[in-house]
């Protein structure tokens, strides 16, 4: 087991892939936002991951004593995120349905987002460098 094998770390890495993800498909959709019957993307991933942590159904988790047994019960899998095409939509006279201050604004909160969960991964490396030994 590695020191950077844990669940939360786990989660972190893929909410930074879901954050670079969608600000590469926020830039897609700002450079397209002329192109005639283009339709914007989004990314999914928050919503996927809270509908696997609320999943209603309760479940009996299997005792493991090596990691190679078969996992039994709940599933630790975290989600990956998805690409969502809004094809219904449209805003412009050219079919397109690209809104710039939309864009933007979802890019400004993806940038937050983004500064957040790297600063919550410096102070866990901060904390396991303490715990190590180092300063």
């Amino acid at each position: 087991m590695s020191l950077l094998d844990k669940p939360s770390w786990n989660l972190m890495e893929r909410s930074l892939d879901a954050s670079t993800l969608r600000q590469k498909v926020v830039a897609n959709n700002v450079a397209n936002a002329d192109t005639p019957f283009f339709k914007r993307s989004d990314v999914v991933f928050e919503e996927l991951l809270q509908g696997q942590m609320n999943s209603s159904t309760p479940s009996i988790e299997g005792y493991r004593t090596d990691p190679r047994h078969f996992l039994i019960g709940k599933s630790t899998n975290l989600p990956n995120s998805e690409l969502k095409t809004d094809e219904s939509t449209a805003i412009n006279n050219n079919m397109n349905n690209v809104d710039m201050d939309y864009e933007m604004s979802l890019m400004a909160k993806n940038q937050l987002k983004y500064n957040a969960m790297i600063q919550q991964m410096n102070s866990e490396f901060k904390k396991m460098r303490t715990v190590l030994g180092g300063k």
